[in-house]
């Protein structure tokens, strides 16, 4: 497997966190009860598998090689998604930050947390949907095979050290569950 395909594959499991996402933002919009335990796990997801597992592999890896094959940062896809990651993590705390209000039942904050899921939901399909399309196929036909090894093995140290073992079978369970509660999957 290509380490472009790596990636490809994580999309996927975070496209079905999007769409919990949107399910559990329509029921805080409407004032009904979510799960706070299931917030949790969404934003754990979120932190250690999109961003710390997931960007990491581009930020560290793929983006590095991609500009030592000549690919500008500024001005440029690289730049365009690193601004993403940024724009995202801001969503991010701000759900985190929601979530905290809405253990202490604060007025408004569910509707805090579903606003920022929303432009997060957004922003994470729009940029894969640019990292799939034209990021992906431009590593792809600029990296050599040794390059692509390097990658290979530099995504299987962040996936030991910085996730974990075991976590991401872990987290795609967890997906299928929150997708029983949450789509009627399962």
């Amino acid at each position: 497997m290509r380490p472009t395909e790596d990636l490809e594959a994580e999309h996927r499991g975070i496209e079905r966190m999007l769409a919990i996402l949107d399910t559990i933002s329509g029921r805080l919009e409407a004032g009904q009860a979510v799960d706070t335990g299931h917030l949790d796990q969404i934003l754990e997801f979120i932190q250690v598998f999109a961003d710390r597992c997931h960007h990491a592999k581009e930020e560290d890896l793929l983006f590095v090689a991609m500009r030592r094959a000549g690919v500008p940062t500024e001005g440029g896809p690289i730049g365009a998604m690193l601004a993403d990651h940024q724009e995202g993590r801001r969503h991010v705390r701000g759900m985190a930050e929601g979530l905290e209000a809405y253990r202490r039942n604060e007025e408004g904050a569910g509707r805090r947390i579903a606003e920022h899921a929303r432009g997060y939901a957004a922003l994470l399909r729009e940029h894969i949907a640019k990292e799939d399309r034209v990021l992906y196929p431009l590593a792809d036909r600029i990296l050599t095979q040794e390059q692509q090894h390097a990658l290979e093995e530099g995504f299987e140290t962040i996936e030991r050290d910085v996730v974990g073992e075991g976590r991401h079978e872990a987290f795609h369970r967890m997906l299928d569950e929150l997708e029983g509660v949450y789509l009627g999957r399962g």
